[in-house]
């Protein structure tokens, strides 16, 4: 019984394309909108990485700018992906270790989905005592149930859980390459014939 059950499941091999495509998908817009509003924002974006203690601001946003925006179409059309797994890897590194570190781990400050390695619950119950006076302060002064029809009001934590959970995919990437068939690595690889990533 668990023999067939382990060959039927085998058997979805076949599709094993699906999650590197799923992940470049995914990742890609999230990059090229990166990298597209650090370029269209240099000024301000420069400001903001200096106040990082981040040095030579202006270059590390046009390298952070460029990596993403580039970046995120090499990933979309599946080209050189696990090259450019590198440098995305080391951006989120960066923005993980300067942007995001001292606020934890979450991106938002939910007390019920905590994770054992959080190392800034302090900010999660800060953030939720703000979180709960602005939703007095919009019930008081406004329509709220409009406002939240479509999702409640939250405070953002900031922490490095989008930055680490990028790197990890880009990771998985880096290993396992663009995938089969919808990438164009696939089809040079068997131009050249090259084992396929």
């Amino acid at each position: 019984m668990l023999t067939t059950l382990q060959n039927l499941l085998d058997k979805t091999r076949i599709l094993d394309f699906l999650g590197p495509l799923a992940l470049r998908i995914f990742l890609a817009p999230i990059f090229i909108y990166a990298g597209l509003g650090k370029l269209s924002n240099i000024e301000s974006t420069a400001w903001y990485f200096g106040s990082l203690g981040l040095p030579a601001p202006e270059l590390m946003v046009w390298l952070a700018g460029l990596t993403e925006l580039i970046g995120g179409i090499l990933l979309l059309v599946g080209l050189a992906v696990r090259w450019i797994a590198i440098p995305l890897m080391f951006t989120m590194a960066v923005a993980a270790g300067t942007a995001h570190w001292e606020n934890g781990w979450h991106a938002l400050p939910d007390d019920t989905l905590t994770v054992p390695w959080e190392w800034k619950k302090d900010k999660i119950k800060e953030a939720n005592i703000r979180k709960e006076r602005a939703r007095e302060i919009l019930k008081e002064n406004s329509n709220y149930e409009w406002i939240t029809e479509h999702g409640s009001i939250t405070v953002l934590k900031n922490g490095i859980e989008f930055a680490a959970t990028y790197f990890i995919m880009l990771l998985v990437l880096f290993f396992i390459g663009a995938g089969r068939f919808f990438s164009i690595d696939y089809w040079l690889a068997r131009l050249f014939n090259r084992p396929s990533y």
